[in-house]
């Protein structure tokens, strides 16, 4: 089996009876590790202390008190998220039972803690997946992409190599001119798919997601795999290229732009910007839903900020389907 995305720490975990991944002691220490968590030179003795007793006992209790006691405010907000993060887990029995806790009861998390989660999750609902185009966009739910447009197509790319790569360009234009920059980024295709796999952890390659339709169908397979795997029910999700005579009664924004573009849509009214991707979802018959969308589609809407930049939400794909109790939408 091709190994991809080590970083996520699939290989710290164990996996129960039902396929899900038991929370272990290994990967505990590997949050612990991240530099949010490690003490800096500075940091109290409290902070030191704290961190010594979890290295050495990972799944400690740690009294409120405990954490009160640290100096650094940023120091307690951190160590207050991550021991939040982790009971929620402790006490489910499992990464993804936890991760469905967090998301349903509206927990507050720093967006690194959730998409260190959400890469987890995937890493395990795709384990075996041989489709690069699957992996690459897959990567849109767990780390932002910086879009432009190339030879009239939207080509996204990771944010944070973007970003590394815009760094480069100010301190030094002529090297990173050397090195081709951002508009020389591989973009993931059928001759080069086969790079992915030793590059998958760099997310190196672009994307070509306005003009190659493995890509949106790609994303549609990972999010179908993502419920799938969490929830436990069956449920198909196909890419769209147009929003005409869709009837939006009730739609998922996949992201802050995306909300708002639907909100719009369902008012009748023409949305500020439009969307980048759209997305049929049909619950297999048996699942239950509201009473009145019986039969109907969930139509998912992905947009694109002002800044170019595409920061999908994947836990509004758990707290917006219309089921029985759950949370509002249109």
């Amino acid at each position: 089996m091709t190994e991809f995305w080590v970083a996520s720490g699939h290989h710290l975990t164990r996996l129960d009876a039902s396929g899900r991944m038991q929370v272990t002691d290994a990967l505990l220490l590997a949050w612990l590790a991240r530099p949010e968590l490690l003490p800096p030179p500075e940091a109290c003795a409290a902070e030191r202390a704290l961190h010594a007793r979890l290295l050495d006992t990972p799944r400690a209790e740690v009294a409120p008190e405990a954490v009160a006691a640290l100096a650094d405010p940023d120091a307690r907000e951190n160590w207050g998220f991550l021991l939040s993060l982790r009971d929620a887990l402790l006490a489910a029995g499992t990464v993804e039972g936890g991760y469905l806790d967090l998301v349903r009861r509206g927990v507050r998390l720093p967006v690194v803690f959730l998409n260190q989660l959400v890469q987890l999750v995937l890493r395990n609902a795709l384990d075996g997946c041989q489709d690069v185009a699957t992996l690459r966009a897959a990567e849109m739910l767990f780390r932002p992409q910086k879009g432009h447009v190339r030879d009239g197509a939207l080509i996204l790319a990771d944010e944070e190599l973007v970003a590394e790569l815009d760094a480069e360009m100010r301190a030094s234009p002529l090297a990173a001119m050397l090195k081709g920059g951002v508009e020389q980024l591989d973009i993931l295709g059928a001759g080069n798919g086969w790079t992915y796999w030793s590059r998958s952890d760099a997310h190196s390659m672009a994307l070509n997601f306005g003009g190659d339709q493995a890509a949106r169908a790609g994303l549609a397979a990972a999010m179908t795999a993502f419920l799938r795997h969490l929830l436990g029910f069956d449920l198909r999700i196909e890419a769209l290229t147009s929003i005409e005579g869709v009837d939006f009664r009730w739609f998922i924004g996949l992201d802050e732009v995306g909300t708002r573009i639907g909100n719009a849509l369902w008012r009748g009214e023409t949305p500020e910007t439009p969307p980048i991707g759209l997305f049929r979802l049909d619950l297999a018959p048996g699942v239950p839903v509201r009473p009145a969308l019986a039969g109907q589609p969930v139509w998912l809407i992905l947009g694109m900020g002002a800044d170019s930049v595409v920061r999908m939400k994947p836990q509004n794909l758990i707290a917006g389907l219309p089921l029985p109790g759950g949370g509002p939408g249109h």
